[in-house]
Parts: structure tokens; C-alpha cells; sequence
């Protein structure tokens, strides 16, 4: 297990070694692809070697593009974008090796549904499924399966600030769902199923009406 806010991974890691597995807790910062490579290669040594890699990189917020300033929206891409990126690449020699394992990158259905304001959040979950796309076409003759997860509102504090959340799941429900998807190897899994319908209603109305519903989840600054 890998973050920056170790004191919070580590509560995570505590309740993971109470159910009996064995954890190793390594502090990085995501957008440093020296972090990334030092960590994965501590990993392989330690464990001998990689089943799942798990690409959960994350933040959001305003674009402020308004402002003039590109710091925040900067800030988002690379964490979200190269964090994945970052955390990735080091383990593939070893996937290859191995000719077996499984990628799963935490996208989002902002990456299918641009709320306004979070446009930098929404680019790099679409970039992000391109990539992980491409990469499952790469990666077939090698034994090694990728998985996109598109989570639609889940009550995290990430969620907190929101003023609209339609369909909003909390952890409990979104976990076993999340995890029965990568056990079955789907290659894109959105969740829940009502955000898989709307998204498919979006596709097909005009232009100007999708922007017309979309503006109605306008999110917190």
C-alpha cells in the first residue's frame, strides 16, 4: 500500500493486518515517478513478486479556470493523469516475467459526464480509460488483464462538498461490487447501474440538451 498521507494509509493497513493479511506501507507522492519506481522495486523484493496492481490516484476540484491561473488544474492532471502512470509502469517488467497479473485503474463516470467546473477532473478519467484501453490490447498476449473501474457519487470525503450526488453509494455497497468486477476480469465496469443507463441516454440526445442536464450536478467550489 502506497500514499502520500501515510498516518491515514497506515489506520488502512491496521485494519488489513487485523483480517490476517500481511501489509507493507510505503510513502510517496505519486506525481514522482522516482517515488513510484523505489516503492515497486522494495514491493518485488519484499514479495517476490506482483499479483495486482491498483491505480487509485486521485484529487479533484475547481478548475478555477475563471482565474487565469492553470496551478490547480495542473496540480489535477498530473496527479490523476501521471500518478497512474507513475505507479504502473515500474511493475510491468515483473507482470511480463510473470505472464500473469492484473491492472486496475480507478477512473470515473465524470470520465463519460463533464460537470462544469471540474473539467481537468473529467479530462484526466477520459485519458485515463483511453490509456488503460489501449493498454489491455497491448497487454493481451502477455497474460496480464486491465481493468477500468468508472465509480459514479460514493460517500467519500471527496463527495462531501458536492451539492448534487444522484445515485450516491456508500463504501459498503460500491466494495463488493468493485471487487467482484476485477475478480471476473470486466473490462470497463461502471457503477452503479444507473449511472451505466443515464450515460447511454446522454449518448444518443442532442448536444445541447446533455449540456442543458449536466449543468443541473454542478458541483461546489
Amino acid at each position: 500500500m502506497a500514499a502520500r498521507r501515510v498516518e491515514l494509509l497506515n489506520v488502512v493497513a491496521d485494519e488489513c493486518r487485523r483480517s490476517g493479511s500481511k501489509v507493507y506501507v510505503f510513502q510517496i507522492d505519486v506525481r514522482r515517478s522516482d517515488d513510484c519506481a523505489q516503492a515497486a522495486r522494495e514491493f518485488i523484493g519484499l514479495a517476490g513478486g506482483i499479483d495486482i496492481v491498483i491505480a487509485n490516484s486521485g484529487v479533484g476540484g475547481n478548475d478555477k479556470l475563471l482565474s487565469g491561473n492553470s496551478e490547480q488544474i495542473n496540480n489535477i492532471l498530473s496527479t490523476n493523469l501521471l500518478g497512474v502512470t507513475n505507479t504502473i509502469y515500474p511493475f510491468i517488467p515483473t507482470l511480463i516475467k510473470q505472464r500473469s497479473g492484473t491492472i486496475v485503474g480507478i477512473s470515473s463516470v465524470a470520465g463519460f459526464l463533464s460537470v462544469p467546473i471540474h473539467g481537468g477532473y473529467a479530462a484526466s478519467k477520459v485519458a485515463m480509460r483511453r490509456m488503460f484501453d489501449s493498454w489491455r490490447i497491448t497487454m493481451k498476449d502477455n497474460g496480464i488483464r486491465l481493468v477500468t473501474i468508472c465509480p459514479g457519487f460514493i460517500d467519500t470525503p471527496m463527495t462531501e462538498k458536492l451539492r448534487s450526488t444522484p445515485f450516491i453509494k456508500s463504501l459498503e455497497e460500491a466494495t463488493p461490487a468493485f471487487a467482484k468486477a476485477i475478480k471476473n476480469g470486466v473490462p470497463t465496469f461502471i457503477y452503479p447501474w444507473q449511472m451505466r443507463w443515464l450515460i447511454k441516454l446522454l449518448n444518443i440526445l442532442p448536444r445541447s440538451l446533455v449540456d442543458f442536464i449536466i449543468s443541473t450536478m454542478k458541483a461546489a467550489s
